[in-house]
């Protein structure tokens, strides 16, 4: 479907066809938190350090949206992380198609005792973005396993994200990240740990990544949350699509800040 292969180049570089993608939707489970109070801003800092797409949620959009600077993709997450962790659908894909959404994302549980009701979700509304001609991006969560199992149940987290429509599949990075990319017939994105990671142990993670054959990197936290979040996301964006050392990457942390720039002149998304 064209209209699907045109969305999907927007929220991916076009040379490297890998991903950095920033999701900003952390306010519904924990609230306004550091570094999501200003989308606007963070939105406009990410962008300038090269980031290809944000996720946001529905309501944030506007919030979000600059009128001009530097060009980045728009993924509309449709469900939301409840107070104890569990997962809803907020809106639905055509929705997203009237907000202006590049592509869709989907947290799926995967092992838990709603397993179940989660995978005919996840059925459901890759049927309708397809319909739509919408890229589905399935962020596969895992259930906690032992560290003997955890390879093989991400495998197949993220191969259920595949067998059921998804276009990318986003699953969280393992030292094997490599038979995970090798047992999913459609790309893999690794997700960069749901809390701060420290810069250099980030970057060492999206270049094993790489190496590994992911199509790149969703980091939250680690970078709208750090003290020069342009900067870190320039650097991450060396690594996945140049693949620069991790001790080149890290000179840019070390650079005078990257700094939003409200006012543009063109009206990007």
């Amino acid at each position: 479907m064209i209209g699907k292969r045109i969305r999907l180049e927007r929220v991916m570089d076009r040379g490297t066809r890998r991903t950095v993608l920033v999701p900003l939707v952390h306010g519904v489970g924990m609230g306004p938190i550091e570094g999501i109070t200003d989308v606007l801003n963070t939105v406009d800092t990410v962008s300038l350090g090269g980031a290809n797409a944000v996720v946001l949620h529905k309501g944030i959009v506007a919030a979000g949206h600059r009128r001009g600077g530097a060009d980045i993709g728009l993924v509309i997450h449709l469900s939301a992380t409840c107070a104890d962790g569990s997962q809803t659908l907020v809106t639905e894909v055509e929705e997203a198609v009237c907000l202006g959404a590049d592509a869709v994302s989907l947290r799926i549980e995967v092992g838990g005792a709603d397993e179940d009701e989660s995978l005919a979700l996840l059925g459901a509304v890759s049927r309708a973005a397809a319909d739509w001609g919408m890229p589905l991006l399935a962020l596969m969560n895992p259930a906690p396993a032992p560290p003997a199992k955890t390879l093989k149940i991400l495998m197949r987290a993220a191969r259920i994200g595949a067998e059921l429509g998804a276009d990318l599949v986003l699953v969280p990075y393992h030292k094997r990240f490599a038979e995970v990319v090798a047992a999913t017939p459609v790309p893999v994105v690794a997700i960069g740990g749901v809390k701060k990671t420290p810069p250099k142990q980030m970057l060492e993670m999206a270049r094993a990544a790489v190496d590994a054959g992911a199509y790149g990197v969703s980091v939250g936290r680690t970078v709208f949350q750090y003290e020069k979040p342009g900067n870190m996301i320039k650097a991450i964006c060396q690594v996945v699509h140049r693949k620069a050392a991790v001790k080149k990457a890290m000179e840019i942390l070390a650079r005078k800040p990257i700094e939003s720039t409200l006012y543009g002149g063109t009206v990007i998304w």
